[in-house]
């Protein structure tokens, strides 16, 4: 049964990574589930760690992030408000080997 529509910020604010005040520079929008350091994975659709050497987890766009948190959801979360998603910005360390995540890991509750 296909997900209902959600909202425009189901995971989060759009934003343009050359609009934020950041510490590190972004190298594109990755979906990470709150509470872990994993991210969406862009050629499986599964989430791997930060540190996973198979993890292919930065999107182009803030619109192509939201396309598959919406698949993934479509696919896992028999309650859509229950995704546990975020989309944020996230860097690739070339000498570490491994993605990282900017704002660190993220709390689903304050």
């Amino acid at each position: 049964m296909p997900c209902p529509p959600l909202p425009a910020d189901a995971f989060g604010d759009r934003f343009a990574l050359d609009a934020l005040p950041l510490a590190r520079c972004a190298a594109g929008y990755a979906v990470q589930m709150l509470d872990t350091d994993k991210l969406l994975d862009r050629l499986t659709g599964t989430f791997l760690p930060v540190r996973s050497e198979q993890l292919d987890g930065l999107f182009d766009s803030f619109e192509a992030a939201y396309a598959a948190a919406h698949t993934w959801v479509e696919k896992y979360c028999p309650n859509p408000d229950d995704h546990r998603l975020a989309i944020v910005p996230a860097s690739f360390d070339q000498i570490l080997n491994r993605h990282v995540l900017i704002y660190g890991v993220l709390c689903g509750q304050p």
